[in-house]
């Protein structure tokens, strides 16, 4: 037991490194990704709608793509997943045709599906059960201390040097990721040799059991939120004057909050299980969310978001760890991908109905529209089962 416990937190460890350069990329192409593609559009109701559009495509990769996730190495697909992302950013910084960005903007979708479902199952591979929740905690907060750095990066470079170069950036920090993931000699030796052809049935399967679908919705209500940060908040701040250089400092004071809480509210919900954890998480979120419509300033209003992450923070380590504690080991390669498409249903869901409202309404309403979303989400995940790992044993 004591053999085990030193093998598995340093490979967490080095997945953290991994993740947090490879999410410092990510970072700085989602701040300035909905303001780049309004400078082809210049409509934030058409980038809701494109952005949208790339979502269903990494929708319908995280489904059709399940034999691949389960015949492949998951390391040597991570590997490849990472060097086409490093090829397809410097591409995105020479083109300058909305043709080419939306070519490059369907490959990235299905890079981006395909990476995260390898990159998930590497950890909870590597995790013993009594400690998934923790683990995700130190995933996440590598992911979030990336989030705090590539924003305030991104800013600075567009403001400066223009849009272009953040992805020659985000390029060199997805190939430091992959030299590093290759020097970490990580080993993957559990690749299925039958696979489920049928990924339709696959999705089918996924919902034929209660906890699983609970799992689906509880997920997916944090990536609705995202949206809102992520794709029409930026568009809002230069709509009030401010500089690029504002949307990176507000991008990355959000992740300060989840920072100091993901690893020890993934310990926590360990600990005592996840329930109240989700209902707390969602209220939270949809109360500062509902509060900043009744604001003009827009700094009282960012100050609110910022605040709202603090229940962000007590979902996203959480969220996916309950999902994997609802499946057993021989299921994760066929249910994760289905999992996953929550994360996109929901991106697609938060920018659509926003982009739709934005055609009749003004644009403060939209912090009506995701408050309201946020109580649902809590009333959802009131329903799940109260799961505590620390009373497994190890595995």
């Amino acid at each position: 037991m004591h053999t085990e416990k030193k093998e598995n937190l340093p490979l967490i460890d080095k997945l953290g490194m991994i993740t947090l350069f490879s999410s410092i990329g990510l970072a700085a192409i989602m701040t300035i990704w909905a303001v780049y593609l309004d400078s082809f559009l210049h409509n934030a109701s058409y980038v809701g709608f494109l952005t949208a559009f790339f979502i269903i495509i990494g929708s319908l990769s995280y489904i059709f793509f399940i034999p691949i996730i389960e015949k492949k190495n998951k390391v040597k697909l991570y590997l490849t997943i990472l060097f086409l992302f490093t090829i397809s950013y410097i591409l995105f910084g020479l083109f300058s045709n909305l043709y080419a960005v939306i070519i490059l903007g369907i490959i990235t979708s299905i890079l981006a599906s395909l990476g995260i479902t390898c990159l998930g199952i590497i950890v909870r591979d590597k995790t013993r059960d009594s400690s998934v929740s923790k683990n995700e905690g130190i995933i996440f907060t590598s992911r979030n201390i990336a989030f705090l750095l590539g924003p305030i990066i991104a800013g600075f470079i567009a403001n400066k040097y223009g849009m272009a170069n953040v992805f020659f950036f985000a390029a060199i920090a997805m190939f430091i990721s992959l030299i590093l993931f290759k020097l970490m000699n990580i080993q993957d030796n559990r690749v299925k040799k039958r696979v489920d052809k049928n990924s339709i049935k696959v999705f089918i399967d996924f919902f034929k059991k209660r906890e699983r679908t609970l799992s689906y919705f509880t997920s997916g209500g944090i990536t609705f939120w995202w949206a809102l940060i992520y794709t029409y908040i930026p568009i809002y701040i230069l709509n009030n004057d401010l500089g690029k250089e504002v949307i990176g400092y507000f991008l990355a004071a959000m992740t300060i909050p989840l920072i100091l809480t993901e690893y020890s509210f993934g310990k926590l919900a360990g600990k005592i299980g996840f329930k109240k954890i989700f209902v707390l998480g969602y209220l939270i979120i949809g109360f500062f969310t509902i509060l900043a419509f009744f604001f003009s300033n827009i700094y009282i209003v960012l100050a609110l978001l910022i605040l709202a992450s603090f229940g962000a923070g007590m979902l996203e380590p959480t969220t996916e760890a309950y999902f994997f504690d609802t499946i057993t080991k021989e299921q994760r390669d066929k249910f994760y991908g289905p999992y996953n498409t929550t994360i996109n249903l929901n991106a697609f869901m938060g920018r659509v109905f926003a982009a739709i409202l934005l055609l009749f309404l003004p644009f403060k309403f939209i912090f009506i529209l995701f408050g309201i979303t946020m109580f649902l989400f809590a009333i959802v995940s009131s329903k799940t089962k109260d799961i505590i790992e620390s009373k497994k044993k190890y595995s």
